[in-house]
């Protein structure tokens, strides 16, 4: 989705996706994140900064410390961490950027992005995590193993 989020969006949705697969009260580093989701860890550390400060992710500090979920899964939906990385101007504005575009002086895509704006929109408002906890684990278990073929290939 690239098209539509920004690269920090995209690993800040999957880094909260999985913090939400986990059992209630467990903190990960950002290190065990980062190895989890095949991702920088300085990229992890930014991003769980910015998600601290919104309020969807909290931090322990301590040996036993780590981030983990600050609301319950039922109350966080995607919407939630794509406003706090990226803003909700995507929903806003002209896909191709053109200044003025509205529905008197639409730019040739107008009509059709209105379409996939809105059903983006809703999609990502409607399900909460918990209620995409099922799925979450499964792609966390095939990024495990996806992973571990690539490692034993090198």
């Amino acid at each position: 989705m690239t098209v539509i989020f920004s690269k920090k969006c995209e690993l800040a949705l999957q880094a909260v996706l999985f913090l939400s697969a986990q059992a209630e009260g467990l903190c990960f580093s950002a290190i065990e994140i980062s190895e989890q989701l095949n991702i920088p860890k300085e990229f992890v550390s930014k991003i769980l900064q910015s998600l601290t400060s919104s309020g969807i992710v909290a931090s322990k500090k301590g040996k036993s410390g780590g981030f983990f979920l600050s609301k319950n899964p039922t109350d966080i939906r995607l919407i939630d961490i794509v406003e706090s990385i990226d803003g909700l101007e995507v929903f806003r504005r002209c896909v191709l950027g053109f200044p003025g575009c509205s529905v008197d002086e639409p730019c040739p895509l107008h009509y059709k992005w209105g379409v996939l704006r809105e059903e983006t929109l809703k999609m990502l408002s409607d399900e909460t995590l918990a209620e995409l906890k099922e799925q979450t684990i499964n792609k966390l278990k095939d990024l495990r193993k996806d992973f571990a073929q690539h490692e034993h290939k090198h």
